[in-house]
């Protein structure tokens, strides 16, 4: 399991000048190492994930989106996502770079009207494409050439290609959603910013005896305000995402170490081994111990 206990998600791009980076995820990892399955995160850039083999879920704000192979789906810029399924054999691509990369230059009119506008905010939502719908089959075009183009790094003008492709889809994209977008309220920002400190509070302290009140009061908001949030967005309470979120970590020691069952519990927050067997055999279907 991932060892990162902040959200925030810093992707490490192989050449700084071009900034773009395909990565490829299965339930036996991330290549090349990243950040996806069952790793709640958000990050700068922006996301277009495709489904190679198989189905993949993915929840997206809350919101959990189930794609089977050929299916694909755009992540704007600062939503909390994390995959929560994959099937046995199911493999997906996802393709991040930064919204620079589609303003051609800083300040330009490109970025300002046809950019800008529908990356910052969270005004341009998750967006589901399928092939029974032809402008989303042309961007599901692009993303199977990218997804070759991208292991061929010795083609003449590679960095070129890969440019025309993202643009050519983010004009087919807005020019197809301009219509339906409208401005973020300040609310809805103010939840996506609150729902952030809380998650990145439980990940930084979760092997201490945490009370919802401890939760809450790192947002200084109620109690109430507190599973609000974690209902609203995250479809669990804070309680049952500390819970999770300490199984979690618990499989890195049950892998990796020697640690006794009892004092995993301990290192990872739980009161008791008993306590913590109950909850994971609730989560896996089995004992830690069956599980190592």
């Amino acid at each position: 399991m991932p060892e990162n206990t902040d959200l925030h998600e810093t992707n490490k791009y192989d050449d700084q000048s071009f900034p773009y980076q395909m990565y490829r995820i299965t339930k036996d990892g991330i290549t090349p190492p990243g950040r996806g399955y069952m790793d709640l995160h958000w990050h700068e850039e922006l996301q277009f994930t495709l489904v190679t083999k198989g189905m993949v879920t993915i929840q997206i704000n809350g919101d959990a989106y189930t794609l089977i192979r050929g299916e694909a789906v755009f992540i704007n810029r600062g939503l909390l996502h994390v995959t929560t399924n994959i099937s046995a054999d199911g493999e997906y691509v996802s393709f991040n770079f930064p919204d620079k990369l589609l303003s051609f230059f800083t300040g330009s009119r490109i970025e300002q009207t046809y950019v800008l506008p529908f990356t910052t905010n969270y005004t341009l939502p998750a967006t589901i494409f399928r092939d029974a719908v032809l402008w989303q089959k042309e961007i599901l075009d692009h993303l199977w050439k990218l997804e070759v183009l991208m292991q061929s790094p010795a083609v003449y003008g590679w960095e070129y290609m890969i440019s025309l492709r993202i643009n050519s889809m983010w004009y087919i994209l807005i020019r197809n959603l301009s219509g339906s977008i409208t401005q973020t309220s300040k609310a809805f920002i103010r939840k996506q910013q609150r729902i952030q400190t809380l998650i990145n509070y439980i990940q930084e302290h979760y092997a201490k005896d945490l009370s919802l009140r401890d939760i809450a009061s790192a947002a200084h908001i109620s109690n109430g305000e507190c599973c609000r949030c974690f209902k609203n967005l995250l479809h669990t309470t804070p309680i049952e995402y500390l819970c999770n979120y300490r199984i979690e970590q618990s499989i890195e020691l049950l892998n990796n170490t020697d640690y006794s069952i009892t004092d995993i519990a301990g290192m990872v927050g739980f009161h008791s081994a008993s306590q913590y067997i109950r909850h994971f055999k609730n989560k896996y279907g089995k004992t830690p111990r069956e599980y190592r």
